[in-house]
């Protein structure tokens, strides 16, 4: 089953493929030992697949206990792959698992949260550091995690932030974000959008996505917003802006995507009608407290997969998603294979990117350059069937002049 599961992921993954037929070619990374801390899905399993083409030596494990597909990761470990991955897993499993990884004496780490990093810059695991010539990030959490080490300093190595690739946050935040949230949720609860309200915690390209597909299903949405520019583009864009203390009374199901912590707690809770539904899809379980909903239960009980009933002392009911971790990959598969597409190529040029400049780039977060974000961008178009214009030689100098006027 793993093993179609894979070959599944890969029919939607053009760009990756034509990346993994010349790496297969070239062999860029031949010899180079990789630590991957990465959701273990069929869209991972072709990432991983393509870094071994190129050449490279891959130790992978979880960035989510509940986001491991079994089948895929065993598929790869029939494979030869070094995979430390059980769906389910307990906290302490999961950082056994990046210890092993460690273990690899990885040159170059991938990450989905930046928790492999983090756990590689604790000081009894200095060491380890020595051998990193550079990082990959995934993530808006994790690129939050690894500038503030660059900012105070204590940045062991150079990072690329795939993240903040145009073809990664423009694309797998907001439309993969926001179809594979609504999957997981929809898979959950079997809700009827249409005519519930939404409340959407989070503007950003994540959020975007996800209040946007909500709308489209026909929900009334919310949007719950700190950052002032932010909140105003939600509210040009069609959507109510409250904050998430008058939205409590209305929404049907929350959905957090902030990066933040305890972005709904006690007094959020306490106004919620019977029976509303949260759920996170924010890379960390903290964004929903709760702890503190605990607190204020009388009664938890599972009701089904996924799905636990929070009855308060006043007889209100709260469903809480996947144990307030990721609702679109503990609960459905997370983003489409279309969408990883792009984010995967960004993760396989970064490491052969970085690798070429081993030893001459400063300890801090890089963004990936222009150039091979443009690319992946070429080749999934080619791959669409999509030409598009060309600047003239009369046009580029125009664009490059300062004279012409009215």
């Amino acid at each position: 089953m793993g093993d179609t599961r894979i070959a599944w992921a890969g029919r939607w993954m053009p760009v990756l493929a034509l990346i993994r037929r010349r790496f297969a070619r070239q062999r860029p990374l031949a010899g180079v030992r990789i630590g991957a801390c990465l959701h273990v899905t069929s869209e991972t399993a072709q990432l991983v697949l393509t870094l071994r083409a190129g050449g490279a030596d891959v130790a992978l494990c979880a960035s989510n206990p509940l986001s491991t597909q079994d089948d895929v990761a065993a598929a790869l470990a029939r494979a030869g792959l070094t995979v430390f991955a059980r769906r389910g897993e307990s906290r302490q499993a999961y950082y056994r698992h990046i210890h092993a990884v460690l273990a690899h004496r990885p040159q170059i780490t991938m990450d989905d949260g930046a928790d492999l990093v983090s756990t590689l810059h604790r000081a009894r695991a200095h060491a380890g550091a020595r051998e990193v010539i550079g990082s990959t990030e995934e993530t808006t959490t994790g690129v939050i995690r690894l500038r503030s080490l660059e900012r105070q300093g204590k940045l062991l190595f150079p990072v690329l932030a795939v993240n903040d690739a145009q073809t990664k946050h423009l694309f797998d935040n907001r439309y993969g974000t926001g179809q594979s949230t609504w999957d997981g949720i929809l898979r959950a609860t079997n809700l009827l959008l249409a005519g519930a309200t939404a409340v959407v915690c989070g503007y950003g390209w994540c959020g975007r996505g996800v209040a946007t597909r909500a709308r489209g299903a026909g929900a009334n949405v919310i949007v719950c917003e700190v950052h002032p520019i932010r909140a105003l583009e939600a509210v040009m864009d069609g959507f109510r802006v409250l904050p998430i203390a008058q939205a409590a009374r209305s929404g049907d199901v929350f959905v957090t995507v902030t990066g933040d912590t305890r972005v709904i707690g006690r007094a959020a809770f306490a106004k919620m009608k019977d029976g509303a539904i949260v759920a996170n899809s924010g890379h960390f379980d903290v964004e929903l407290d709760l702890t503190a909903l605990k607190r204020m239960a009388r009664r938890v009980r599972p009701l089904r997969e996924h799905v636990e009933e929070y009855q308060l002392a006043s007889g209100r009911r709260i469903l809480v998603l996947a144990q307030g971790r990721l609702v679109n990959l503990s609960c459905a598969e997370g983003h489409p294979a279309a969408v990883m597409d792009m984010s995967f190529a960004n993760q396989a040029l970064a490491a052969e990117w970085l690798w070429q400049r081993r030893g001459t780039l400063d300890r801090k977060v890089y963004r990936l350059p222009d150039a091979l974000d443009t690319q992946i961008a070429r080749l999934k178009l080619k791959s669409l069937g999509i030409t598009i214009d060309r600047l003239t030689p009369e046009q580029r100098r125009y664009l490059a002049a300062w004279a012409a006027g009215t």
